[in-house]
């Protein structure tokens, strides 16, 4: 049970929140603005190495464990849920080549990735195929010493940016998702379709994807064949947690907001704080803030020692971290009442940001049917 940051940890959260403050805080309400990438954000986090923060040493990056990974995810989110995104889909995307990509796949791609150099893209979900990942229509063929890849994908983060694509296709179609088969892929033969308009991550580029005779070496399938799913699903154990901390960090940023304000919104000749009605809301909020912050740290603590119980508490930590998230940062736009539902308060923004939480990285429903199986198993 031993999940509580070390003091090298806590040293890292105080240096990465003064770089958050310093230099993307500043940022943040433009990037929402303009909804256009932020490639001088993208670049501060390459220079800092944390792009590369979870891919192995020998190949550029700083092997950092996941609970340090939380950390940063958590602090970036605290003032820019986009600019976490950043961080957060590099390492989604890299860790199928990491956990199952041969010697010379990770050799090709991940010091670039590692850099920042090229940004990479996780491939999984289809129009038709969200949670119901054996639905995938996406073909791998074999062709002569490789792969021949055509279909489509959708909700792409990093979608006609990334240079270097892991993607779930089906090479056995009867088997369901045990025909299901991952590859790493670079830019030939994959073009972007729509841009996706959102809700909230405005400065993230999402976009469709359509493979046309893709075609990529033997090398680079990652894991045997009918082992996609496999990879799929121990990638999401270790990239829910990571979530959760952004989740967390935009719900510590919204409940910071609420308390200021409370403190120093006057009403019936008080702060509005003192008021039962406010004060009880903070009270709930922080305590839900705190205790997503601590079942986050745990599962970020299983996935580091390879706890064999990992994807119940995964599927916890992000569950919860991302419903307090959605209720912290709506109870902190009430707290603020008409200032909190203008587009110049950040805690707007942190409100339609904290949304799609719930729903990647599996939708809270999906989570919750984990959860349950799990328990029923015994």
């Amino acid at each position: 049970m031993a999940f509580y940051p070390s003091p090298q940890q806590e040293a890292l959260r105080k240096e990465i929140r003064t770089l958050a403050e310093e230099k993307v805080a500043p940022r943040a309400a433009d990037i929402d603005r303009s909804g256009e990438y932020p490639w001088d954000i993208q670049k501060l986090l390459a220079s800092q190495g944390l792009l590369g923060y979870a891919i192995p040493e020998e190949y550029g990056g700083s092997a950092a464990d996941l609970l340090s990974c939380c950390i940063v995810g958590e602090e970036l989110a605290r003032v820019c849920a986009t600019t976490s995104l950043i961080f957060v889909v590099q390492k989604l995307a890299v860790y199928p080549i990491v956990i199952a990509g041969s010697h010379e796949t990770k050799q090709k791609y991940l010091p670039a990735a590692a850099s920042g150099e090229q940004l990479a893209a996780f491939c999984l979900t289809e129009r038709e195929s969200g949670s119901d990942a054996g639905a995938t229509k996406t073909i791998a063929r074999r062709d002569g010493d490789g792969y021949t890849i055509n279909g489509q994908k959708c909700f792409i983060t990093n979608g006609g940016l990334a240079k270097v694509h892991s993607v779930f296709c089906m090479t056995d179609p009867e088997k369901g998702y045990r025909g299901i088969s991952a590859f790493c892929a670079g830019e030939d033969g994959i073009t972007t379709g729509k841009i996706e308009d959102k809700m909230g991550l405005r400065g993230a580029q999402v976009a469709e994807l359509y493979f046309e005779d893709c075609r990529v070496p033997e090398e680079n399938r990652l894991g045997e064949e009918g082992a996609g799913f496999v990879t799929a699903m121990k990638t999401l154990d270790n990239s829910r947690p990571l979530v959760g901390a952004q989740a967390l960090g935009i719900a510590q940023g919204a409940l910071e907001c609420a308390v200021e304000w409370a403190r120093e919104r006057q009403a019936f000749g008080k702060p509005i704080g003192t008021l039962q009605g406010v004060g009880f809301m903070l009270a709930d909020m922080a305590t839900e803030v705190e205790a997503s912050r601590l079942l986050v740290y745990r599962a970020a603590a299983m996935a580091d020692e390879k706890d064999p119980g990992l994807s119940i508490i995964s599927a916890m930590s992000k569950m919860k971290a991302s419903d307090t998230a959605m209720r912290v940062t709506t109870d902190a736009v009430q707290v603020m009442g008409g200032y909190g539902y203008m587009r110049d308060n950040p805690v707007e923004r942190m409100m339609r940001d904290a949304k799609v939480t719930q729903i990647y990285e599996g939708t809270n429903q999906v989570q919750r049917l984990v959860i349950s199986r799990a328990m029923l198993k015994g």
